[in-house]
């Protein structure tokens, strides 16, 4: 197996190394109690370990992996080995939500397609394990960027980063469903209709406080809806920066991770979601908007478009202001979920009230491009 996951965010490559350091001295080992295990739990997990994935041997630890607003990620340790375990929250969850069993369904049939992808290892669907289901897969080697400018790369590299993030969304949006088993994974009729509906539910289920430009945006989406994909294609649902890994040296993505919202749908609203990055300023929520990209290597929102269309085939959405909007209104969606879970005092990473409180922010910005539209 690969060797642990590395965050990198830093300036310079001495810089970076020694950040990598610091990240994973962030990656704390927790007791059972820390992880939410009592000693029962963590035997059976052992035990479960040793029946379904028996290469590794005997568990000797978890660390809990930094960040994450969604499905709990950890390290699991053994004598002869390691891997990934992701589960879902404890705690009430909303309907549709956290749905790792797809995460496991799509990532296995995805093995060989030429889409990077960990191995998937064992599931669990017996919640008396740990209190909850579960999978173990590969731990993947590499780096896992959060910052969009990459700080400390020289322009030429930032280009060659975006080249590579560009063509595996390429290549994800290319794989015929039916050639990898996924033909029944999703409804792709109706499916931007059954999207702008569901991320209505999840909004207004979650919803803490009225904001002005998600009701606008509420109003205006429906009556907008692209007709239906000629060629629905796996749609990943969560394609950013930070659920890549890329090789620990080469400008490469070797695996894609965070497959819970993944279906069979419009690949634009998934490359649109991608591409919102560019209308986002760094300031709010980890964007390039309002940046020097000429300078920075980096390139522009309509040339990486351009550079997936070549590869994909596909021709210029006429809608393309829709599928940004929605990419803007599914994101403010998905952070006020965040918020709820915040208030609730379920939620996987210290920081979810701040993330939450960004859904506003996020949601003026796709209503101004809806009425620019």
């Amino acid at each position: 197996m690969g060797g642990f996951i590395t965050l990198v965010n830093g300036s310079t490559r001495r810089e970076r190394s020694s950040h990598e350091a610091h990240q994973q001295q962030e990656c704390v080992r927790v007791n059972c109690v820390a992880a939410n295990l009592d000693s029962g739990a963590y035997h059976r997990l052992g035990e479960w370990l040793r029946s379904n994935v028996p290469q590794l041997g005997q568990l000797l630890g978890v660390v809990k992996f930094p960040g994450g607003q969604s499905n709990p990620t950890y390290r699991v340790d053994c004598n002869d080995g390691s891997c990934v375990l992701r589960r879902r929250p404890f705690g009430p969850l909303l309907p549709k939500a956290h749905m790792i069993e797809r995460e496991y369904q799509v990532m296995a049939a995805l093995q060989g397609s030429g889409v990077p992808v960990p191995t998937m290892l064992a599931y669990c669907r017996d919640e008396a394990v740990i209190g909850t289901e579960f999978f173990v897969m590969e731990r993947v080697e590499g780096r896992i960027f959060w910052d969009p400018a990459f700080p400390g790369f020289a322009p030429a590299e930032r280009a060659a980063l975006f080249d590579a993030m560009n063509a595996t969304v390429a290549a994800l949006h290319r794989v015929n469903p039916a050639d990898v088993g996924l033909s029944r994974f999703g409804r792709p009729e109706g499916f931007m209709s059954r999207q702008v509906r569901t991320w209505t539910e999840q909004y207004r289920a979650a919803c803490t406080r009225e904001i002005k430009s998600m009701n606008e945006l509420i109003n205006w989406l429906p009556a907008r809806v692209p007709v239906d994909a000629a060629v629905p294609r796996i749609f990943h649902g969560d394609l950013r920066l930070d659920n890549m890994i890329f090789h620990p040296v080469e400008p490469r993505v070797v695996a894609i991770l965070d497959w819970e919202l993944s279906t069979l749908g419009d690949p634009m609203a998934d490359l649109a979601y991608h591409l919102m990055t560019w209308r986002i300023p760094p300031q709010l929520f980890r964007g390039l908007g309002g940046l020097d990209l000429a300078s920075l290597g980096i390139p522009g929102e309509r040339e990486y478009l351009s550079a997936y269309l070549r590869r994909t085939g596909a021709e210029m959405p006429a809608d393309w202001a829709f599928y940004l909007a929605f990419a803007l209104f599914r994101v403010a969606s998905i952070l006020q979920g965040v918020a709820k879970r915040a208030q609730e005092g379920n939620a996987s990473a210290t920081n979810a009230a701040d993330l939450g409180a960004r859904a506003e922010p996020l949601a003026d910005i796709g209503w101004q491009i809806a009425r620019s539209a």
